[in-house]
């Protein structure tokens, strides 16, 4: 029987990190980010439907999308996110589905679903058996933000504010992982996890 554990966090709150050190361990990670970008790749359904919806202004020349500016449209404009995420939720969550179902075949012992909104979507808390956030202080994850992604105090807020508070994650979550200090005392955490549990191979993370 495969375990199925989903990781989420914040934006800027070190998920991917955490993410990325799992995968080191010899975890299979599902990550919902790089699906959300493969559905609306060239030539596909869900980037046809974005500039049928949106506009061929979001399109850059080389056809593929403008996630910057979709991205400042629609995390100041609820009803324009509503709009894009109608399009996208259900073609990344079977992507989701179809890589599950072809982990649990192949009889994996443990799988990681990478989901910065696994609470957000609704969905995908029926899919795990478990769930893992990554936490921080609201001041270092806005700083966090804004210095990852370039941008204002105000357009990091609102990135923020489109995403459930993090202490509302923290009281649903099986595990934190509190981010807050520096990146020796998070990857101890990680590791601890590993080991309690006895999954993946975490020498090189020690």
């Amino acid at each position: 029987m495969t375990e199925v554990w989903g990781l989420t966090g914040g934006i800027a709150t070190g998920k991917s990190t955490v993410s990325e050190w799992l995968r080191q361990a010899g975890i299979p990670i599902i990550d919902a980010d790089t699906l959300a970008r493969v559905v609306v790749a060239p030539g596909t359904p869900g980037l046809q439907a974005i500039t049928t919806t949106f506009g061929s202004e979001y399109l850059q020349a080389d056809g593929t999308l403008d996630r910057h500016r979709l991205g400042q449209l629609v995390f100041h404009h609820p009803d324009q996110l509503e709009r894009l995420d109608a399009i996208t939720t259900p073609l990344i969550q079977a992507e989701i589905r179809r890589h599950l179902a072809d982990y649990r075949a192949k009889r994996v012992p443990v799988v990681v679903i990478d989901a910065p909104t696994l609470f957000e979507v609704g969905y995908l808390q029926h899919l795990v058996d478990h769930i893992m956030v990554v936490a921080t202080s609201a001041a270092h994850q806005k700083a966090r933000l804004m210095a990852r992604n370039q941008l204002s105090a105000a357009d990091a807020q609102a990135r923020i504010d489109r995403q459930w508070p993090l202490d509302q994650k923290v009281a649903l979550a099986d595990v934190v992982i509190d981010n807050d200090g520096d990146i020796t005392q998070t990857r101890q955490q990680v590791v601890k996890w590993l080991d309690t549990n006895k999954f993946g191979k975490t020498n090189q993370l020690k």
